[in-house]
């Protein structure tokens, strides 16, 4: 994966020693409430959602969600792109740690995806899906220029999702 790199931030592939990382903005308040759990109970947890999700997303897709730094290395979030059996294209998710919101990072971080997106991997449109009591997400998302589209159910017993293109 290319590494990215804006005015503050870098984005870069996640590795194995990004666990106690990733475990910690997987069980963040926020990713709990808007993502949902994915039972990342301990780093050796975390180290497989890092090889099974992002390394083995990278490996296949040749993108995934990168970890977001800070210029000094300080891991603050995830951005990128993901492939989802459900979706007819590829879509944008982002997170950061709560306590990185509100500095403009997730915007810096997700548009210079996006430029990526169309300038390297020749995308003409990108979905995303949002709950719809996201509203942080919800105004960045609006910002990058996505609009609503649709709503989709992941499950028989899931939320109501907004689904949003470019």
């Amino acid at each position: 994966m290319k590494q990215l790199e804006t005015e503050r931030l870098y984005l870069k592939s996640a590795n194995l020693k990004d666990a106690h990382f990733i475990f910690v903005l997987l069980n963040s308040d926020s990713w709990l409430k808007y993502i949902g759990d994915k039972k990342i109970l301990n780093l050796n947890n975390a180290k497989e959602y890092i090889q099974n999700t992002l390394i083995d997303g990278y490996a296949k897709n040749g993108f995934g969600l990168m970890l977001v730094t800070l210029k000094d290395g300080t891991p603050i979030g995830v951005c990128g792109f993901l492939k989802r059996g459900y979706l007819d294209t590829i879509d944008l998710g982002f997170a950061l740690l709560p306590k990185y919101e509100g500095y403009g990072y997730a915007f810096e971080a997700a548009s210079a995806t996006m430029q990526f997106g169309k300038l390297e991997l020749k995308l003409y449109r990108v979905l995303a899906i949002c709950m719809k009591t996201n509203e942080k997400s919800l105004a960045l998302l609006s910002k990058l220029g996505f609009n609503k589209i649709d709503t989709i159910k992941l499950s028989e017993d899931s939320e109501e999702l907004l689904l949003l293109s470019t």
